[in-house]
């Protein structure tokens, strides 16, 4: 199988026996974009957040305390924001072509994210990827209220996921491969 941009990867290009399980981070991996600086743009907020976004993603900055201080920034925020922003949300070059050439090899492929459910959640079904797991945008009246909800998705999280989704495919954990950028 081949696409517009070259030949797409086969079977035979994998390593190691049965299928492989793939969980990709989301922003600047999946996607070009940071989706938190993506909406704080609509609060006014996104050097603010890129700044916060940046020294976390080098390890500087807890990655916990670092969500809660850029969403709160969002506070207020109409939730018709998140349409407008997953509609700006650009694919990483030749990652459909990948999602698609590995579901169809019979892969397994997942999404992790320090994001927001409300934007991978989007981008997962889009894609054909069966498992995603972001963090949850507190959303009262139609409103931002600068809170997350439930378990944050950080570096343990992640790496929960990995192994979530591992099992649940039963496939080992040295047929694995986790993809994503900075400290994370």
């Amino acid at each position: 199988m081949t696409s517009s941009s070259g030949p797409a990867l086969t079977p035979v290009d994998l390593p190691g026996e049965g299928p492989l399980v793939l969980v990709m981070d989301v922003d600047s991996t999946l996607i070009l974009d940071e989706v938190i600086e993506l909406i704080a743009e609509h609060a006014g907020t996104r050097d603010e957040v890129a700044a916060v976004t940046e020294a976390a993603m080098r390890g500087e900055l807890d990655f916990a305390g670092s969500l809660h201080a850029r969403v709160a920034t969002l506070e207020g925020l109409s939730v018709e924001v998140l349409d407008r922003v997953r509609a700006a949300v650009r694919l990483t070059p030749g990652a459909r072509t990948l999602v698609s050439s590995l579901v169809e090899a019979g892969h397994v492929v997942g999404l992790v994210s320090g994001g927001f459910t409300e934007i991978v959640d989007d981008l997962a079904r889009e894609l054909g990827i069966p498992t995603a797991r972001a963090n949850h945008l507190e959303i009262v009246d139609g409103k931002l209220t600068g809170r997350v909800t439930g378990p944050i998705v950080d570096r343990p999280g992640k790496a929960k996921a990995l192994r979530d989704f591992a099992n649940q495919a039963d496939v080992p954990m040295e047929q694995t491969v986790a993809v994503g950028d900075g400290a994370n």
